[in-house]
């Protein structure tokens, strides 16, 4: 069930047209590259912390520095164990997806830095 829900969430985020590290999934894990939309994965951990979706900042395939990973990593093992089946990672990719244009937002009206970003995601 996990990797079957894991490969849904991965198509579903593939057919809005985002980008994942290896083009899909075979296993319980998705990594999301967000380097298209040029924020980091430090960012977007720190926002759906506060949506209560705990996610992973991770290095993505061609990054420049560790410091500021360009992706995040999904585990679906989590959402599986409290019963989601293959629809719920449907509306979990709309809360991702809105994640994005959140963080869009608050980047274009704070800057680059995490500290900034992080003190203005707490009251959007």
């Amino acid at each position: 069930m996990t990797i079957s829900n894991a490969r849904t969430m991965a198509a579903e985020l593939m057919k809005r047209g985002e980008k994942l590290v290896t083009g899909g999934t075979d296993t319980h894990l998705v990594m999301w590259d967000l380097r298209p939309h040029g924020i980091s994965g430090g960012k977007m951990q720190e926002l759906l912390d506060l949506m209560n979706i705990t996610t992973n900042k991770n290095s993505v395939v061609g990054d420049t520095s560790a410091l500021t990973p360009g992706g995040i990593r999904l585990g679906v093992g989590a959402m599986t164990t409290r019963g989601m089946v293959e629809k719920d990672m449907v509306t979990i990719v709309e809360y991702l997806l809105q994640a994005v244009t959140i963080s869009k937002r608050t980047q274009a009206a704070t800057g680059k830095k995490l500290v900034d970003f992080v003190a203005a995601i707490k009251t959007d």
